[in-house]
Parts: C-alpha cells; sequence; structure tokens
C-alpha cells in the first residue's frame, strides 16, 4: 500500500476508536495560563510564527498548545496536506510550542462542523488565551473589540450579526481568515464557553505567499522563500522530499472510485456534506475511471473547494449520522502529537478538563 493509502487506513482505526470511547472529563485545580492556537501549520511558515511568538511573549509564563488537524491528513478545503500532522508539530515544537495536539478531521467535515470541533477542544482544554491572525479590514475592528467584550457574533451570508444587541454590525462578505474568527464567536457561543477577553487578536504579517511555498516544494527549491520560512520548517521539508514523504495533492485513487462506482443511492445520499441530487448525479454518470471524469459529475456547492471535499468524503464514506456522534462526544480522547520535555507535558495534563490523553507515536506502533 502506499504512504496515504496506510494513513487513511490507520486514521479510519483511529476515527472509530474514538467514537467509542466515553469523555471522562476532570475537575482541574491548575491556574496555570494555557494558549491554545488552532493553526494548519501547511507548512508553519512565517506568519504563524509571528503569532505565536506574540502570543508568547504577551504571556510568557504560559503553556503554548497548538491544535493541529488531523485525522485523514486532508484541511478544510478537502485538499491533502502537504506533510503528515506528526511532522507538523515536530516543526511546532521546534519553533517555540510547548504542546501540540490532534485536531478534528477537518477534510471531511463542513466548516460549521469543524468550527464547533474545534471550539469544544478550546474547552476541553480549558483555554486561558486564543491568538487568532486577522487582516485588516473597514469595520472589522469593531466585530474584533465585540468578539472581546463577549458578545455572540455569527457570520451570515454577506452580512455579520451581533446576536447579543440583534445588531448588523457589518455587511460584506469575509476573508477566510477573519471569517473564521467569526465563526470561533458563534461555536463558542453555541456551547456556552464564555470568551471574555480570551482572544489574542494579531495583524498578519505581509510578505508571506502560501502559494509560492508550495511551489517551491513541489520544485524541490526554496530560493525565492527563504524569507517566508523558519529555517526549521525549510530543513524539515528538505528532509521529508528526500525521503519521498510529501504527500501534498496526493490521493487514494483506488477507494474514491470504487465509493463513486460502487455505493448505493442511499449510501452516497447519507454521506456527510451530500444530498439526493449529488448522490443521482454521481450514479448517473456512472462508471468512473478516473478522477477527472468524477469530478465533472459533482455539482457546484456552497464554496470553491467543494468538490474538493466530496473527494476526501468520498476518499473516506462516513454517514453523515456517524459523524454527528463523533462531534457530539468530541474531543472524547485528547491525542498529543509532539510536547517539549516531560515537565511541559505534565502541566498540560494537570490543566485539561479531560482524562482521555493519550500519546501518537504510542499509538501509531499498535496499528
Amino acid at each position: 500500500m502506499s504512504q496515504v493509502s496506510d494513513i487513511l487506513r490507520r486514521d479510519k482505526e483511529l476515527f472509530f476508536k474514538d467514537l467509542d470511547v466515553e469523555c471522562n472529563k476532570s475537575d482541574t485545580t491548575s491556574q496555570l495560563n494555557l494558549i491554545a492556537d488552532f493553526t494548519e501549520y501547511n507548512p508553519l511558515h512565517n506568519g504563524h510564527f509571528h503569532c505565536m511568538k506574540t502570543a508568547k511573549h504577551m504571556f510568557p509564563e504560559s503553556l503554548f498548545v497548538a491544535i493541529v488537524p488531523g485525522l485523514f491528513e486532508r484541511s478544510g478545503r478537502g485538499i491533502p496536506y502537504i506533510l503528515p500532522r506528526e511532522v507538523r508539530a515536530e516543526i511546532a515544537i521546534s519553533v517555540g510550542a510547548d504542546i501540540v495536539v490532534e485536531g478534528p478531521p477537518m477534510g471531511i467535515m463542513g466548516s460549521g462542523q469543524y468550527s464547533l470541533c474545534l471550539c469544544k477542544m478550546f474547552q476541553a482544554l480549558n483555554t486561558t488565551y486564543i491568538p487568532r491572525g486577522y487582516k485588516p479590514l473597514d469595520g472589522f475592528d469593531e466585530i474584533l473589540k465585540r468578539i472581546n467584550m463577549g458578545h455572540h457574533i455569527a457570520p451570515k451570508p454577506y452580512r455579520i450579526v451581533d446576536k447579543t444587541t440583534n445588531e448588523v454590525i457589518l455587511r460584506d462578505k469575509l476573508e477566510e481568515d477573519n471569517y473564521v474568527i467569526t465563526s470561533f464567536s458563534n461555536s463558542l457561543s453555541k456551547i456556552g464557553f464564555d470568551y471574555t477577553g480570551k482572544f489574542i487578536f494579531v495583524e498578519r504579517i505581509e510578505g508571506v505567499s502560501g502559494t509560492l511555498i508550495r511551489e517551491s516544494i513541489m520544485k524541490n527549491n526554496f530560493d525565492d522563500v527563504l524569507d517566508m520560512m523558519p529555517p526549521k520548517t525549510i530543513e524539515v521539508l528538505k528532509r521529508e522530499i528526500e525521503n519521498d514523504s510529501i504527500i501534498y495533492g496526493i490521493r487514494d485513487i483506488d477507494s474514491i472510485l470504487n465509493t463513486a462506482n460502487n455505493f448505493t443511492f442511499e449510501q452516497l445520499a447519507d454521506l456527510n456534506l451530500f444530498n439526493e441530487k449529488l448522490a443521482r448525479n454521481i450514479i448517473d454518470n456512472r462508471p468512473y475511471d478516473d478522477i477527472d471524469k468524477l469530478e465533472k459529475a459533482i455539482l457546484h456547492g456552497f464554496s470553491s473547494h467543494f468538490r474538493q471535499r466530496v473527494l476526501s468524503i468520498l476518499e473516506n464514506p462516513i454517514p453523515k449520522k456517524i459523524i454527528s456522534q463523533y462531534i457530539d462526544k468530541y474531543p472524547s480522547n485528547i491525542r498529543i502529537l509532539g510536547y517539549k520535555n516531560k515537565e511541559s507535558l505534565e502541566k498540560f495534563i494537570k490543566k485539561v478538563n479531560n482524562e482521555n490523553i493519550s500519546l501518537f507515536n504510542e499509538l501509531k506502533q499498535h496499528l
């Protein structure tokens, strides 16, 4: 089997193991401040590093925990990550994170679903502060101000609503980073987590291009992006290229085509993000010998990345009912991808509100 096929098989086992685990909450007495940062680190660049350094500088005695998604190695856009999560965790620890924990399986979820999971992770970690990068926008400062006042801010189509005061405070469509902030506010409010004064908003730095970074990786030439990433990121990327371990854009084609060609109408319609119209269109255009034909049969969805998300779901065909059960229990288990030292690990265990904590590297050896 290929590396990607092995990862997907392993992660499916982990997914259903987590689904069977009952969440055992603990009463923490630790007064240590914990900074929890959700970032994909795909890969970790100077923008991520700037956000981390800013938060650590503001609260130097805090424990910095990076939440790095997660199962199936697919981004919120449904696209395969550049590096497996344990390697992304290695880089995060090397540049300053104390602990890295596994985040939710973003690639097989809708944006609202994984936002809810991430916020439940913030709650389980007993988070004190949440750093978030943002892009300046006219009127957005008022949104940031209200969020840190604890207002329930919710994103709606082409407008942002303050549900605490029942006001429309912005009529515009937000870019991705800014949208994530309002989505977090909405999800945190839904689970009853008081986030008053918890967000650390960090203005994004200029001069970092994800597109150029990805191109440099594919070409194995980093000359044009040396000033965009910490040296450790480049060192690890070169090592993983040498080991033929870059997984960006690589899919389990056989699994995708098998699902598309052989699932019944009911089985397809029951998958997460699917509806009857999409299921019918896939069935009506069978059989599929390649991904290109299948992509054309996937109807346009609510985002430009919808087709990639559907491919990830066909690759890992889990019914929406099972996904809902998984979200209800999330995080039933907190999986640690990496830690700086034993002292940091002990502090983390005392701080979090969950007794189910496991180490990813130990689990890998048994799967």
